[in-house]
């Protein structure tokens, strides 16, 4: 059996720069929860991609992007890969398997609470059977176990690359939540980064646009308290977002109208609560976050639509953006 590497913090200095940058996309895979776009925040150190407790929340390629001296580092957001049960459910995993042979490094989220099961395996052969790009294993929320359990579980990540005959580049475990080991993950991602200019200006953090953006974290307040009921049945389109008129320079404010969609008209009594509390709630709560992203006071309009099935019409997809 060869060596395994696992990597914690070394008190090495930093190679000097011999002014060599690098630039390039990573993506983060793993089943739902695994911890994958709270990492991407970890890393780019703000609310990027959007964290919700249910899977399947990040629909879109969001890209979070990790500003560095010698290096830029984006982070392309795929959605979970799952078996399709829907037309929607193909389409996705056609968007992440064409991301997956594009980026130049891809890394496995795998709780470090959670025994391997069936659907890491789903991935990890699709992994193997994308030979070029470099594949880095990261043990997530290590903040959560003991050293014994935490042990087990890299000789079992091992042991499956092994299996599926491919070899990791480098076995991380991390937690974003105690900050720890989080540097290292992306002094790991950089050098297998080609050299380059910078892709990105330096303030971007994300190169999504700002409606798309918007309509996640409504769509993520809307899911708050009915994901059981409609994990996957909603959609939010954000018709407009215009600057209120009449408005002095110092006092903006930015009117923005967005549509909830839902499958069946059964489902709209759960989104609008009873005498219309939850999307009031919702409204409240997302538009706070939208506030806090755009920096400027925002009136919100929210309506809820139904259209029909949209997730098995070829249609009404193309209308909601995939």
């Amino acid at each position: 059996m060869g060596a395994m590497s696992v990597r914690t913090q070394s008190s090495e200095p930093p190679e000097s720069s011999g002014a060599i940058h690098r630039a390039g996309f990573a993506c983060f895979v793993g089943r739902p929860n695994a911890g994958k776009s709270t990492l991407t925040n970890a890393l780019v150190g703000q609310k990027v991609a959007i964290t919700a407790n249910q899977p399947q929340t990040t629909r879109h390629t969001v890209r979070g992007i990790v500003h560095r001296p010698d290096a830029q580092l984006i982070l392309v957001d795929t959605p979970g890969l799952h078996k399709p049960r829907t037309l929607l459910g193909e389409r996705l995993n056609d968007v992440v398997r064409t991301t997956w042979a594009e980026v130049d490094v891809i890394g496995f989220c795998l709780p470090a609470n959670e025994k391997l099961g069936p659907g890491d395996r789903f991935i990890a052969k699709e992994l193997a059977s994308i030979k070029k790009t470099p594949k880095i294993a990261i043990v997530t929320k290590t903040d959560l176990v003991e050293g014994k359990a935490l042990a087990e579980q890299l000789i079992a990540i091992d042991q499956l690359g092994k299996e599926l005959g491919f070899e990791w580049a480098e076995i991380v475990p991390v937690s974003a939540v105690a900050d720890k080991q989080v540097d290292l993950l992306a002094d790991l991602l950089v050098p297998l980064l080609p050299e380059g200019p910078a892709l990105y200006p330096e303030g971007d953090l994300t190169d999504e646009p700002e409606q798309v953006m918007v309509a996640e974290l409504i769509r993520e307040a809307a899911l708050e308290g009915v994901r059981d009921e409609l994990p996957h049945s909603i959609a939010v389109v954000v018709e407009e977002m215009l600057p209120r008129e009449d408005r002095p320079a110092d006092r903006p404010l930015l009117d923005i109208h967005a549509f909830v969609y839902i499958e069946r008209p059964s489902q709209k009594g759960i989104i609008i609560g009873p005498k219309g509390k939850r999307l009031k709630e919702v409204g409240i709560k997302s538009r706070k976050q939208i506030e806090a992203l755009l920096g400027t006071p925002v009136f919100l309009d929210l309506h809820v639509k139904v259209a029909k099935d949209w997730q098995r019409d070829p249609r009404q997809l193309r209308k909601l953006g995939f």
